[in-house]
């Protein structure tokens, strides 16, 4: 049975997984980011799983932080995980992390985002791109809530209206 971190860890993940595709349900957001990603030099297909695994790691250091169970991953303020994902320290969303991981795509781009962290120069500048990309979604969604003070638990909400299963995948 798994424990309840390890629980955290895949909610945080399926989070990460459905945010762009309920962020795309405007459909002109998918073409700026992918533009956006082209001018920084990093493929589509890169840049939209290291964005899905930033937004899994924030949701999760924010979790940490403040000592919330799987449970309580529902009542996270996505203000809180979007103002994470640009005023954290990148090698502070490593801290917590499961030993091991249920997908073998997590854990590569889990490493690939250690392996950026670590380096400095390029790789630093692109992760600090892909942080205001977290960002700016989780923004894009507040907003466009009629909630005053949207949660993470909206976002899950919001995916199974639009009919969105939970291993979707943003590379459409």
């Amino acid at each position: 049975m798994a424990s309840d971190h390890d629980l955290l860890w895949r909610r945080c993940v399926r989070l990460g997984r459905i945010l762009l595709p309920v962020v795309d349900q405007e459909a002109w957001r998918r073409e700026r980011r992918r533009e956006h990603l082209a001018a920084w030099g990093i493929s589509t297909v890169e840049g939209e799983r290291l964005i899905e695994v930033f937004a899994a790691l924030t949701a999760h250091a924010v979790a940490l932080d403040t000592s919330a169970s799987a449970a309580e991953l529902d009542v996270l303020p996505l203000s809180a995980v979007a103002d994470a994902a640009t005023g954290k320290r990148d090698f502070e969303f490593l801290a917590g992390l499961p030993d091991t991981f249920a997908d073998e795509r997590d854990e590569l781009a889990v490493m690939v985002f250690r392996l950026y962290t670590y380096r400095s120069g390029p790789y630093s500048h692109r992760l600090h791109r892909l942080s205001t990309e977290v960002s700016h979604s989780l923004t894009v969604l507040a907003e466009r809530s009629r909630m005053p003070s949207p949660t993470c638990g909206h976002v899950f909400f919001w995916a199974a209206a639009a009919g969105l299963s939970s291993d979707h995948r943003s590379a459409q």
